[in-house]
């Protein structure tokens, strides 16, 4: 994916506000909405509306909106991303603090280390993941340990707390499989067309955002379904419910769900994906100081040490990432470039700059070879 040169600097600021303060949000709007909306129902109105609208801007844009096998990988993954995953952050907030939540959320990268089989050679022979990986469980039996033996473990609801967590837990795991066949499934076909013929061929595809609105149409059917089946949605009194929570439960789907998607896929279009992936460290610092500032939830000490455990375990198993990106390299050559200034008397700093920007130019017509067909 080739990245605009010249993004407007304020457009990717507001991007980046959204991605990293509304989707760390989201966490404490749906502990508030579900003082008036059972937890099944939640997810039936908010991904029936996100899906339905983005589906419409979809249509009205012109897109295609229905290739068979792109939408059922996109079914597929609808159901174990918004559906299992979601379900799970929504049965548990009822119990359990969104911060926690929030917290369990960022450990989702312990299970893409752990179940990304044919990356397995490259993620256990690297130290820093390792550590990664010991710290980010090291977080999260912390946060285990708090609600088992903590001060409020002798409540009435500490089996149910415990519960909330396993399930949570269980839902991060499901997020990491869907992400995971979303991640090989593509490949897997390009490589047994290549196989069939000769040559690789390229199959028709959808566009991104139809794709993600059929993922919240599919999740949207399968949370009214279990609705329907478990007897929410005939004991809901939609008149019942005050404004301030209709308010969050929009709040969910156009910002949640619409706003904050489109612009993480304009940053992933113009930012490096590396630097785009920081909003996972500061997610769930929004969601702890909301809850700190806006609910009875008290945020113990427990929860703040485990919360840093956890983030410096990501950066950790993300390591090898951040070192290899794009962003560090051009950091270390205009590091070097300085240095070679301050060495350099001034009538050769000409020549320095010179030959630093042809060992750049010549680094990007390599990388313009290894990948003649850059999506545009």
């Amino acid at each position: 994916m080739v990245k605009s040169a010249n993004p407007a600097a304020s457009t990717v600021i507001f991007a980046y506000l959204v991605v990293y303060i509304v989707w760390g949000s989201t966490f404490f709007f749906i502990e508030k909405a579900l003082h008036a909306f059972p937890p099944f129902v939640l997810g039936s109105i908010r991904f029936i509306i996100a899906g339905t609208l983005l589906m419409g801007y979809c249509w009205l844009k012109g897109y295609k909106l229905y290739i068979k096998k792109p939408v059922r990988d996109a079914a597929t993954v609808g159901f174990l991303l918004l559906f299992v995953d979601m379900a799970a952050i929504i049965w548990s907030e009822q119990y359990i603090s969104s911060a926690i939540v929030s917290i369990l959320s960022a450990a989702t990268a312990i299970w893409f280390i752990i179940l990304d089989k044919p990356k397995w050679k490259e993620n256990f022979s690297s130290i820093p993941t390792l550590l990664g990986l010991i710290l980010g469980f090291l977080g999260v039996v912390m946060l285990f340990a708090e609600q088992i033996f903590g001060a409020e473990a002798a409540g009435a609801n500490s089996d149910k707390k415990l519960t909330a967590m396993i399930v949570m837990t269980l839902g991060t795991i499901g997020w990491t499989v869907g992400s995971l066949i979303s991640k090989y499934s593509k490949n897997s076909d390009k490589k047994k067309a290549e196989e069939e013929t000769a040559q690789p061929k390229e199959e028709e595809d959808l566009n991104v955002m139809v794709k993600t609105a059929w993922q919240m149409v599919v999740a949207g059917t399968t949370f009214t379904l279990v609705a329907l089946l478990n007897g929410e949605y005939k004991t809901f009194d939609f008149q019942a419910v005050p404004t301030e929570y209709w308010g969050a439960m929009i709040y969910l789907a156009l910002m949640g769900s619409i706003l904050a998607f489109s612009c993480y896929i304009y940053l992933l279009q113009v930012r490096p994906a590396t630097e785009v992936s920081t909003y996972a460290y500061v997610n769930p610092i929004v969601a702890l100081i909301l809850v700190h500032f806006f609910t009875d939830h008290i945020v113990s000490r427990m929860q703040i040490i485990g919360l840093a455990v956890v983030l410096f375990s990501v950066l950790l198993m993300n390591w090898n990432l951040y070192r290899n990106s794009d962003l560090v390299k051009n950091y270390k050559r205009r590091r070097k470039i300085k240095k070679l200034r301050d060495m350099a008397p001034k009538s050769s700093i000409p020549r320095i700059v010179e030959v630093a920007e042809f060992g750049k130019k010549k680094e990007k017509k390599s990388k313009e070879d290894k990948n003649p067909e850059t999506e545009q």
